[in-house]
């Protein structure tokens, strides 16, 4: 909070809101004040307004509002001493001389700035060799095969590091003392005190901080050198952890897009951003940590994960979800169809197809539930290790409305009794446990609530089972249910209009079918009505687009041709747009 006669109200009185704020929203002035559509929440219609005079800013549509300092505090998700020193630079106000330095804060100062400058002329020095040098050629085609414009090695700063030992190494200690070189990570030392360069024989990838310095650089091996792809150690101005690749470039396209495109390595945030999809970052590996997942969120808290699909790719989708989850972010997951890489997929079938496939992403749950699935259901065991599977999901949601939904959809979907899946997951967080515990009087149903109820509707409810049948007669609703056949010898009935008669339909069942009919009518239930019915029809609907989806994405992680693909991902989007009508009756 700026104090009266503090340097913060200082900044507060000469700063321009409007100006500040028209570097994050396009601004249109409206009578006395100006207006745009709101950076906090989604909408086509301009909501938010600025007033020049008052210095403030107010949303109408969800209400935020606040000063230059708060709404720099929401937009780069950062301290008011944060964001204090950024206004004030925007506007050109000179910040207060600090306190004294030690004399070890000065070192430090002065190597992260030598640090600093080592890169940025390790980076030209790479860039040079891609451009000027007969290997540099060699790399300079491995780019093109793989797609890379020039253009885009442009727009990356990308390079190359030669053969030779320690080429880089002569570069810099013309200009930089040799410890600085050392603490850079790019040139070692071996066993008889030989400089040589970390990077050799690669294609090389800057890596820049937030304010687009070079900090880092990763290199692609061009022959069979191991590793593949190897990183800048850690140094006083590089923490992997602390960085997302294309941050700096990605920013703005975040924001406007309200969400990030978050892939693994640096061919693939190439690839995709090369295909117009700017708003794609890369966590550099398979292990998205704890600050990268908060300086995300200073941009975003909408991510679609597009991880590699190889089997660390999928354990790090789901290490991912997890964080994500415990920091709010509305989360979706694309798995490429056929099994591809973002890069390889963009390359073989188009930016068009991967916008489609981007959209066709499903929720979080869908993915884990689809994974969870993948398991034998049809035993106690099998369906305990799907929840023990989701478990650790549920445990991490910090919303306990939540929690909440989530134990209604994995008891819909996994067919599981759901008073018994809630006591269960209540008897867990009790005992502080990440799995459930098969018991011997824990009783998994196979049947969804919403099969019990229509079939004793349809066996009792004289006003409404005609009606009911002719509904599922016509839309299939129970099609493919392990109850289908009592489904049909109820419908029969009652479109022939006969009351049904249990005793005479056991002879024509089968015995399990019988078992189970007999059991649900002497289920005791509140008097059934038309609101009921449709719920449950809507239940078992909502089951039968989520097989169906389930079987595309099957068809999908297979191979297909190009215009077999473009009909699949449609019928995907086409069944994924009915279940969110179904969701939002």
């Amino acid at each position: 909070m700026a104090q009266p006669g503090s340097f913060a109200e200082k900044v507060k009185q000469q700063a321009d809101i409007v100006r500040v704020v028209g570097e994050y929203v396009r601004l249109k002035k409206t009578g006395q004040n100006f207006t745009g559509l709101c950076p906090f929440h989604p909408e086509k219609t301009p909501s938010f307004a600025v007033h020049p005079t008052k210095q403030i800013y107010h949303c109408f549509g969800c209400g935020a509002g606040g000063d230059v300092f708060k709404f720099v505090m929401e937009m780069e998700k950062c301290s008011f001493p944060e964001a204090m020193r950024v206004v004030a630079e925007k506007c050109g106000i000179r910040l207060p001389e600090r306190r004294e330095r030690t004399p070890e804060e000065r070192r430090e100062t002065q190597q992260r700035t030598v640090l600093l400058e080592i890169h940025t002329a390790a980076a030209e020095f790479f860039t040079k060799q891609l451009r000027e040098t007969a290997e540099g050629k060699v790399a300079a085609a491995y780019l093109e095969e793989r797609g890379i414009t020039e253009e885009v090695i442009t727009a990356f700063g990308l390079g190359y590091a030669p053969g030779g030992g320690d080429a880089l190494a002569r570069q810099l200690r013309r200009h930089f003392p040799e410890k600085h070189l050392a603490a850079s990570g790019l040139s070692s030392q071996d066993g008889n005190g030989r400089p040589y360069d970390r990077f050799r024989r690669r294609v090389v990838f800057p890596i820049a901080n937030e304010s687009g310095k070079v900090i880092a650089f990763g290199g692609r091996a061009l022959g069979d050198e191991q590793p593949k792809y190897l990183n800048s150690p850690e140094t006083p101005i590089y923490t992997k952890s602390h960085v997302l690749y294309h941050l700096n470039n990605a920013r703005e396209a975040i924001r406007e897009g309200g969400f990030a495109v978050l892939v693994e390595g640096y061919m693939d945030a190439i690839t995709v951003a090369g295909a117009g999809f700017h708003n794609v970052v890369a966590s550099c590996g398979t292990s998205l940590a704890e600050p990268q997942v908060a300086l995300l969120s200073r941009f975003t808290q909408r991510v679609v994960v597009n991880y590699d699909p190889d089997t660390a790719g999928i354990a790090a989708t789901e290490r991912s979800i997890g964080l994500l989850l415990e920091k709010d972010f509305d989360v979706r997951v694309l798995a490429l169809p056929g099994g591809a890489d973002p890069d390889a997929f963009i390359r073989r079938h188009g930016a068009e197809k991967y916008k489609e496939a981007l959209a066709a992403s499903p929720p979080y749950l869908d993915y884990l539930i689809g994974r969870a699935r993948q398991t034998d259901l049809s035993s106690v065991e099998g369906k305990v290790r799907a929840l023990n599977f989701l478990l650790p999901f549920v445990q991490r949601l910090p919303n306990r409305i939540a929690r909440s939904e989530w134990a209604s959809r994995i008891a819909q979907h996994l067919s599981v009794d759901e008073p018994v899946l809630r006591e269960s997951l209540r008897r867990a967080a009790a005992d502080r446990r990440s799995e459930i515990k098969a018991r011997p009087e824990m009783v998994f149903s196979t049947m969804r609530p919403a099969e019990r109820r229509l079939i004793k509707i349809l066996a009792e409810a004289e006003d409404l089972r005609g009606n009911l049948a002719r509904v599922l007669e016509a839309g299939g609703q129970h099609r493919g249910l392990a109850t289908e056949k009592i489904f049909d010898a109820l419908i029969t009935h009652a479109l022939a209009g006969a009351v049904p008669d249990p005793g005479m339909m056991s002879k024509t069942l089968e015995e399990k079918d019988s078992r189970v009919l007999f059991g649900i009518l002497f289920e005791q239930g509140a008097e059934p009505t038309q609101a009921e019915v449709d719920s449950c029809l809507t239940a078992l609907q909502r089951r039968k687009i989520e097989d169906e989806l389930s079987a595309i994405q099957k068809q999908l992680e297979g191979t297909l041709a190009p215009s077999d693909l473009r009909e699949w991902l449609g019928r995907k989007q086409r069944l994924q747009r009915d279940l969110s009508n179904l969701d939002n009756s």
